[in-house]
C-alpha cells in the first residue's frame, strides 16, 4: 500500500563544520562500548584530582575515545580510551592539548588499527565548555573530521546506577565570534556489547557487589564450573515455569519467545543420556591421567633438583674422587694379606709332605 509523502516531514542533518573542497561522510547511527572502555573511565573518575576544588575539575573528568569505525561510518566500537588533564570553573576550560598529542600518537603506533573517535565525561551536563571541546574534536586539525565525534557521557555519582549517553553534534546557526563554543548535540543509540571470554570477567565482578569490602575472590575451575552448571538448572526452571503458565493459560503466551525458545532447542544435539555419561567419565578420566603425569613430571624434576643440589653440597667431583682413591688403597692392603696368607698355607702343605708317617701305638 503506497503512503502518501506529504504526512512526513524530512529534515537534513548537519555534520560537522564543512572545509571547501571535503566532503563529510554520513553519521554514526549506532555506537558500541566495550566494557573495558567504561571501566577505564570510571577508574579516571575515582583517580581524580579533588585536592583544590576551586581550581581543579571537581565535577567531571575528559578523556579521548579510540576504536574502529565501519567502512560506510554508520558504525563506531569503542574499545579504548586516555585520560587528558584539564582545568574547569565556572568562567574558563584548559586542556592540556600537547599532551593529548602526544598520547594519541603512543595509542595509535600500538593499536594501528584503532583511529580517534571524540571523548568523554563523567557529567551527564552538557554546557558551553562541552561544545567547546567538541568542536575541538571535530575539528580537521586535531579531531576526526570527516567523520562527526562521538561524545559519550557517563554518571559516577556514589550510591546510583551508571547511565551513560552517546551524542554526535551539529554546527548551530550562529555569528562567528560563538561558532567555536556552539553546537547541537544529537543523541544516538548505543549499546554496551561483550563477549563470550568477558562474560565469565564480568559476572565476577559484579559479584563484588554483595560484599562489604567490595572485593570478589577468584574461583577455581571446580567451582565456576559448579557456578555455571547451577546458572544452567536455574534457567531451566524458569523457562519451564513459564511454559507451564502458559499451557494452564495463566501467563499470556509471546510469539517471539516461543519461537526463540524452539531455535534454541532445534540447535540441541539429540544425543542420549547415557551417551553423554560415559563422554563425560571418559573426559573426567583423561584430565585425570594429565593431572597425574603432570604431578609425577613435577615430582621428578624437583629430585633432581634437590640431588644436584645435595652433590654440590658434599663437595662434587673431587669428594668422589677422594673417596675412590681411599677404597683404591684399601684394596691393595688387603691383596698384600691375601698374598701373605697363600704363601703361608703353601708352606704348610710342602712340610707335611716332607713329613715320615709314624706307626700307631699297640
Amino acid at each position: 500500500m503506497a503512503v502518501s509523502t506529504e504526512n512526513f516531514l524530512h529534515l537534513s542533518r548537519p555534520l560537522a563544520p564543512q572545509a571547501p573542497g571535503i566532503q563529510p561522510t554520513t553519521t554514526p547511527l549506532n555506537v558500541i562500548i566495550q566494557p573495558q572502555a567504561i571501566f577505564s573511565i570510571l577508574d579516571h573518575a575515582i583517580r581524580r584530582d579533588n585536592r583544590d576544588p576551586q581550581t581543579t575539575q571537581s565535577t567531571r573528568v575528559i578523556g579521548a575515545l579510540l576504536g574502529v569505525r565501519s567502512e560506510d561510518g554508520v558504525e563506531v566500537e569503542v574499545r579504548n580510551c586516555f585520560a587528558i588533564p584539564h582545568t574547569e570553573n565556572e568562567d574558563q576550560v584548559e586542556v592540556d592539548v600537547e599532551y593529548q598529542k602526544n598520547m594519541l600518537a603512543l595509542q595509535l603506533k600500538a593499536n594501528p588499527r584503532e583511529v580517534l573517535l571524540g571523548w568523554y565525561t563523567t557529567s551527564l551536563e552538557l554546557n558551553n565548555f562541552s561544545g567547546l571541546i567538541q568542536n575541538f574534536f571535530a575539528s580537521q586539525e586535531t579531531g576526526t573530521f570527516p567523520h562527526p565525534a562521538v561524545h559519550i557521557t557517563v554518571s559516577t555519582e556514589p550510591g546510583k546506577e551508571i547511565e551513560a549517553r552517546a551524542y554526535i553534534s551539529a554546527p548551530v546557526g550562529v555569528n562567528a565570534d560563538r561558532a567555536a563554543e556552539s553546537c547541537l548535540f544529537i543523541a544516538v543509540p548505543y549499546d554496551i556489547r561483550y563477549g563470550e571470554s568477558d562474560k565469565s570477567g564480568l559476572e565476577l565482578i559484579s559479584g563484588a557487589k554483595d560484599n562489604e569490602n567490595r572485593a570478589a575472590p577468584v574461583v577455581s575451575d571446580i567451582e565456576g564450573l559448579e557456578r555455571a552448571v547451577d546458572q544452567t538448572l536455574d534457567l531451566l526452571e524458569r523457562v519451564s515455569e513459564y511454559v507451564n503458565m502458559v499451557l494452564d493459560e495463566e501467563r499470556e503466551p509471546s510469539n517471539a519467545l516461543g519461537q526463540f525458545l524452539m531455535n534454541a532447542l532445534s540447535l540441541a544435539p539429540k544425543v542420549d543420556p547415557q551417551d553423554i555419561e560415559r563422554d563425560f567419565n571418559n573426559h573426567i578420566q583423561d584430565v585425570l591421567v594429565i593431572s597425574y603425569l603432570a604431578n609425577t613430571i613435577r615430582t621428578q624434576i624437583e629430585l633432581s633438583q634437590r640431588l644436584a643440589t645435595s652433590t654440590l653440597t658434599m663437595g662434587g667431583s673431587d669428594a668422589l674422587s677422594t673417596t675412590g682413591g681411599d677404597g683404591g688403597e684399601k684394596g691393595e692392603r688387603g691383596g698384600e694379606k691375601g698374598k701373605r696368607g697363600g704363601r703361608s698355607g703353601r708352606g704348610g702343605r710342602s712340610g707335611g709332605q716332607q713329613r715320615e708317617p709314624r706307626e700307631p701305638n699297640e
